[in-house]
């Protein structure tokens, strides 16, 4: 692929996660602990040499890769979710994608709890995307993960999403 091709790839699927994700904030990161609105919770901060944080609406904590397209986050929802199964949580995480296939689903257990990680390919903007999706349902709350990246590049920064959903506690809120 020419740089100028990269280049591109690169600015549609930042974009496309941006657009899915949109701007904004929504609480306060202290070190490893996340908090807001009756939720708290500590997590592995990736390297910021490879990462930079950045806001979007709707995701409690967001990354998007210095050099590439890969973009990792982590959201809470603790009120007007109901208690619908991981799968269906899931599939809400996927609106906006199109030509969607399951790859796998795995259930697991995080801080205690069932955990539900799916992998899906599907396309952004008629661009190839993969996505790690883990889901979580703990005292109240909804909690996902989701790992966006170039189709094929997954490998890249997997090392780093797994870190941020092993890392992952929920504590009480202060």
């Amino acid at each position: 692929m020419r740089q100028t091709e990269t280049h591109m790839l690169r600015g549609v699927i930042i974009g496309g996660a941006l657009a899915v994700l949109l701007a904004g904030c929504r609480g306060v990161l202290s070190g490893e602990t996340f908090t807001r609105d009756g939720v708290s919770y500590r997590v592995v901060v990736p390297d910021s040499k490879g990462w930079r944080r950045v806001d979007f609406e709707d995701n409690d904590l967001a990354w998007m890769s210095t050099t590439s397209g890969h973009v990792i986050s982590i959201n809470s929802t603790c009120t007007g979710h109901e208690d619908p199964p991981l799968d269906i949580l899931t599939n809400h995480l996927v609106i906006g994608f199109t030509d969607r296939e399951l790859i796998s689903r795995t259930p697991f257990k995080l801080d205690g709890r069932d955990a539900l990680r799916s992998v899906i390919h599907a396309k952004l903007d008629g661009v190839p995307t993969s996505l790690q999706l883990v889901v979580l349902k703990k005292n109240g709350c909804v909690h996902d993960f989701t790992y966006i990246s170039p189709l094929g590049a997954e490998a890249a920064y997997q090392k780093d999403f797994e870190a941020l959903v092993a890392g992952f506690k929920q504590e009480r809120a202060k």
